[in-house]
């Protein structure tokens, strides 16, 4: 799993050909205050239902509020055989300060 900065994360999705999988493991009143456009919410402990879902191949971001609970749903998606993950270190209060200045926090 690869750690990167909201900063590192923006650039990231600036180059990127193919558009990462951007996912959102809070919990739904978390993602109505604020969210990373075209993220998809999946909770932290709806992960193993819903891993029909998601793609293992797929580069897939793992975004949580400050990036604790999105480097264990990372890991566990490893431990499930996803190839190419990225958590999204310091989380969307870490996006909110240094890419959109604009979005919410709590």
């Amino acid at each position: 799993m690869r750690e990167f900065s909201a900063q590192q994360l923006q650039a990231h999705l600036e180059q990127s050909e193919q558009q990462p999988l951007l996912l959102d493991v809070r919990q739904p009143w978390e993602y109505e205050v604020c969210k990373i456009e075209n993220s998809i919410l999946i909770p932290m402990s709806q992960i193993p239902h819903e891993l029909d879902k998601l793609d293992p191949e797929r580069e897939t971001v793992v975004i949580c509020h400050h990036g604790i609970r999105s480097r264990s749903v990372g890991r566990y998606l490893e431990h499930e055989g996803f190839s190419n993950i990225i958590n999204l270190s310091g989380g969307v209060a870490q996006w909110a300060k240094t890419v959109d200045d604009q979005m919410a926090t709590y």
